[in-house]
């Protein structure tokens, strides 16, 4: 069998007019965090290497490429909010991408509302149909296979809390096709947003 592959190692380039890897592995949900300083400064930033990692009990996590404001509100407070992205969001989302001084709230860059948390400080994104409530777990800078630091911290935090609209618990249980989320692709622009016409069922074997 013969194959016909691109065949690269990173460390060497890939030769490629953009880097794959992000698109291969992809599309990904977006972190969009809330923080806030020690001193109260608001932040709002969402981030393309995010994920779930635990159930019981409930751990998210996303990777800051850079010591950002973000990372550094949460080893400040120890605490941060995830709210999901879905169509309607897109735009403001991208606009919390701008490069502000930790002064300027995205918030109010962006028109979003704040609105209280149950049990953390910084503020859910009430347009956002889902949140969660996490609380610092780990915050890990990153290691090549050398053991040589990596600019990249990983973020890691139990969900203390969680928002759902209603609307989306048709049954008691969570409609993923109606919340919409809008996942991150790769390539320098692409995303994907999910819709009933791609759910098909598969069950575990017994």
């Amino acid at each position: 069998m013969t194959e016909d592959r691109h065949v690269y190692e990173p460390a060497q380039g890939h030769g490629l007019p953009h880097d794959p890897f992000n698109a291969i592995v992809g599309p990904r949900p977006i972190g969009w965090i809330s923080t806030c300083s020690a001193d109260g400064a608001l932040n709002l930033a969402p981030y393309s290497f995010f994920n779930a990692f635990n159930y019981v009990p409930p751990i998210v996590g996303f990777a800051s490429i850079g010591y950002k404001d973000t990372v550094r509100n949460i080893e400040q407070t120890g605490e941060f909010v995830w709210n999901l992205v879905n169509r309607p969001l897109v735009e403001p989302m991208n606009q919390s991408c701008a490069a502000v001084p930790p002064e300027v709230s995205e918030f109010e860059l962006t028109g979003l509302t704040p609105l209280p948390s149950r049990i953390v400080k910084p503020p859910r994104v009430g347009e956002s149909p889902v949140n969660f409530e996490c609380r610092l777990t780990q915050l890990i800078q990153l290691q090549t296979a050398a053991h040589e630091a990596v600019p990249t911290w990983l973020v890691l935090g139990e969900v203390v809390a969680v928002h759902i609209e209603r609307r989306l618990l048709p049954d008691g249980v969570f409609d993923t096709a109606a919340a919409g989320p809008v996942l991150r692709g790769g390539g320098p622009a692409d995303y994907f947003s999910v819709g009933p016409e791609q759910l098909f069922k598969l069950y575990r074997p017994r």
